[in-house]
């Protein structure tokens, strides 16, 4: 499905609408990858190897269930075109199952645990998947242009990234804020059960403003011709020849290390915010707004980057500079070199550190989102499909990466180095969060430099991308001229 030359251009407020539905994707990412193995592991008093166990079980079944919803939405035909009814029925049973992440039986623990975050986050995770991949899918749907894209993707992440950091800031700031009973506010459980009732409502009324905001240009795609029933053997052996394009694969490798990353770091912060550095829930709330910072960084810096450098290098650099900087705070306190906890700066030079760090990995992930969505084109030269539900199915599966294997990757740091569940910040060991911090730091550069590496072997630039959209629009004339020749033969 290509745009029309009859559509007009893609405005702000249609960039902005549809960039709006990755609030929901925003607040679920941030319940899995920052909250739930603490709200599991140190308020219910699980296990954090089951948890994170239980989460990555999740992101297995996501591995099965994105695909047949990218290969699904590439195939349906419907007078509101290919995504936006799997957008818009996704809205309440993934706002439902959220809550119900948050809200587990009274005394639940061990294996009981287990199964029910697997069984409710495979929920949530598949639900929202409804949106996601065909939401994805729509941003080369919705423009053909080199650059253009580059800007989608930007208000794709921003939203994603306000959505997640507005609700982790409103949840550290106001649900989890000290009481008499919890001087710890990260530990109190009531906060959590506000979490998922805010989030859940929010969630669902940005699914609903991003698909009813965006359904008016489905009036312009040119859809592709039906694709017969070609049965499951056949359906996998073409979806095996889309994934084996060269330049995904290596997008592939790149985002499911970086994305790994993120989410070990993600869900790491937490911990080092609560028991290496000493720091309060409305602290934590500030160091959240550094991703804000950085994700309003990055919508200027990716479209700039991409102009400049070309995505691919671009994306390279960015990933080397997170890295460094997300290590640093923790190679400077092993060195004791950092400043001592409750010292007033701090804070403020975490915030700036985390702010440069998220800059780098935001605009890193919209390069890469971009760069999706130019294989859309060289693969369709080369199977004859536009199978883009496909290629951002396996693209939202990177970014689960940061709350399935970046989780599962912090919940065994957490066990090895022996945090127990329910630890108290005044009673713990000061060299168990050391301990945590010499094992991420080198963690944290092999997912980061092994992903750049792989980034090597993407090949598309804009001219490449530019004389593929060329030989698609000859083939387009040529094909409308052998069936108006038939045409006029019959006649």
């Amino acid at each position: 499905m290509v745009v029309t030359a009859l559509a007009p251009k893609l405005g702000l407020i249609t960039k902005m609408l549809y960039g709006i539905g990755s609030v929901g994707y925003g607040i679920k990412d941030v319940a899995f990858r920052s909250f739930l193995l603490l709200y599991y592991n140190q308020v219910v008093g699980v296990r954090a190897d089951l948890v994170s166990a239980a989460i990555l079980v999740a992101l297995v079944f996501d591995a099965i269930s994105d695909p047949i919803v990218g290969q699904w939405s590439d195939n349906i035909r419907t007078r509101f075109g290919r995504r936006h009814p799997f957008m818009l029925a996704s809205a309440i049973p993934a706002a439902g199952s959220l809550l119900l992440l948050f809200m587990p039986p009274d005394g639940i623990s061990g294996l009981a645990a287990f199964w029910y975050i697997v069984i409710v986050g495979c929920s949530v995770r598949t639900f929202i998947t409804f949106y996601e991949i065909p939401s994805s899918a729509l941003a080369p749907e919705l423009t053909s242009d080199y650059n253009e894209r580059t800007s989608v993707a930007s208000f794709r992440f921003f939203f994603g990234y306000l959505g997640g950091i507005g609700m982790a800031f409103l949840t550290l700031m106001v649900f989890l804020a000290p009481t008499a009973e919890y001087e710890v506010g990260q530990l109190n459980p009531m906060g959590y059960w506000r979490f998922a009732v805010f989030g859940s409502l929010a969630m669902f009324l940005a699914i609903i403003a991003s698909s009813l905001g965006t359904l008016h240009r489905v009036k312009y795609f040119k859809p592709p011709p039906p694709s017969p029933w070609l049965g499951i053997f056949n359906t996998l052996g073409q979806m095996r020849q889309t994934f084996s394009h060269k330049g995904f694969l290596a997008l592939l490798g790149f985002g499911l290390l970086k994305y790994t990353g993120i989410g070990m770091t993600s869900a790491l912060s937490i911990y080092f915010g609560t028991y290496l550095w000493s720091l309060t829930s409305s602290q934590l709330a500030i160091l959240v707004l550094d991703s804000l910072v950085g994700a309003s960084l990055g919508l200027f810096i990716a479209p700039l980057l991409s102009r400049k450098f070309g995505k691919r290098n671009a994306a390279i650099g960015l990933a080397v500079l997170a890295v460094m900087f997300g290590a640093t705070p923790y190679i400077l306190r092993l060195t004791g070199l950092f400043f001592e906890n409750g010292d007033p700066l701090l804070v403020p030079t975490l915030f700036l550190i985390s702010s440069l760090y998220n800059m780098c990995g935001f605009s890193s992930a919209v390069l890469t989102h971009a760069m999706v969505g130019d294989v859309v084109e060289e693969s369709q030269l080369a199977t004859g499909r536009r199978s883009e539900g496909l290629f951002y199915a396996a693209n939202t599966f990177m970014q689960k990466a940061t709350s399935g294997l970046g989780v599962f990757i912090a919940g065994m740091l957490i066990a090895f180095v022996g945090l127990s569940p329910v630890s108290s910040p005044e009673t713990i060991d000061p060299a168990i969060p050391l301990q945590l911090a010499i094992v991420y730091v080198p963690a944290l550069l092999i997912l980061y430099l092994s992903a750049a590496a792989f980034l090597i072997f993407y090949k598309i630039d804009r001219n490449s991308h530019e004389a593929n959209l060329e030989k698609l629009r000859i083939r387009d004339r040529e094909s409308e001229y052998g069936v108006e020749s038939i045409a006029s033969s019959s006649g």
